[in-house]
């Protein structure tokens, strides 16, 4: 890969993999592009950039431009909790999944009744939820969660088959502001939070559990931990990634997040093009990705296709390595 005599290579995370690419720092953010076909620019980890993302949007793409790096478009979101357009730029609506934490007790009894009654199962099943300290423990616990399964969630799962030096570097990120919370079930760690605290508000960096361990319901007991710590520490929100992604509206993974407290909050991304090809690709809305252009109706059965996929590929893998070596 060649780049400008301007810009750097810079260290990305997606789809579980790390990837170095062409960066510059505008306006002291560092700006990364990403794309084979079509070359996107884009704040580095957005989602829990601290500030305004970008202050003066005009004066930054100016900036950009004199980079020497080279894109075709560039994307940056305002972020909640100013979510009237500001800007004259072609926008969409994002989304994120929300829930107010000032009060634990507001937010318990908002939550519907099966949900309450999973955060006390868990408990009289033995779960303990706690802080986790950053250490070899918590990484262990965590390379066993991620090589339970090959598959999750009805896809394939990223972090199945990495070792744990590997695991630890990509919990390392942002130590600085953040905490994990660990479930707990006779001292084995059965799942786990990753907490980023941004601003005002907290993120979901990550959070998983066991599948062999679902009945105790640790998920549930994890996110009541979360928002009690948030309003211990006077955060106002709690932020569980999106609450849609695409069209993918009646997924078991909207309705979990809907019974623990979450509502969709909406708020703009703009798609500023800088070259032929970022005008049409903004144009023919191209960036929504295949998962927006597909109609539910379609999109569904390729869903439940892809999970029975995934599933008779995950029970061929376990068999064929008889699993992953507990480090």
């Amino acid at each position: 890969m060649t780049t400008s005599l301007n810009s750097k290579l810079e260290e990305v995370r997606s789809a579980g993999q790390v990837f170095y690419v062409p960066s510059a720092v505008i306006c002291g953010r560092t700006v990364v592009v990403t794309g084979k076909g079509v070359k996107t620019a884009q704040v580095k980890d957005e989602e829990v950039a601290e500030g305004v993302i970008v202050e003066d949007p005009a004066g930054f793409i100016a900036r950009l431009k004199k980079s020497g790096v080279k894109a075709d478009l560039f994307t940056f979101a305002q972020k909640p909790p100013e979510t009237r357009p500001r800007y004259d730029y072609h926008w969409e609506w994002e989304n994120w999944a929300v829930t107010p934490t000032t009060s634990f007790k507001n937010w318990w009894e908002s939550l519907p009744q099966e949900s309450r009654k999973n955060v006390r199962r868990a408990t009289r099943r033995g779960v303990v939820v706690r802080l986790a300290p950053f250490d070899d423990n918590l990484v262990g616990g965590v390379y066993r969660i991620y090589n339970e399964s090959p598959v999750r969630g009805g896809r394939r799962f990223w972090h199945f088959g990495k070792d744990f030096e590997t695991v630890k570097r990509g919990l390392a990120t942002y130590l600085d502001r953040s905490e994990f919370i660990g479930a707990y079930w006779n001292e084995e760690l059965i799942g786990f939070i990753k907490l980023v605290y941004v601003d005002q508000l907290a993120t979901l960096m990550h959070i998983i559990s066991m599948n062999q361990h679902s009945d105790k319901r640790p998920m549930n007991a994890l996110l009541a931990k979360a928002v009690e710590l948030c309003e211990q520490k006077g955060i106002s929100r709690l932020v569980y990634g999106q609450f849609i992604y695409g069209n993918n509206r009646q997924s078991s993974f909207v309705e979990f997040k809907r019974r623990n407290g979450f509502e969709q909050v909406n708020f703009p991304r703009y798609y500023i093009p800088l070259t032929l090809k970022g005008e049409v690709f903004v144009k023919l809305r191209l960036y929504r990705g295949l998962s927006e252009l597909v109609p539910e109706p379609i999109l569904q059965p390729l869903l439940n296709f892809r999970a029975w996929y995934c599933k008779a590929l995950s029970t061929r893998t376990l068999k064929n390595s008889a699993g992953v070596a507990q480090c």
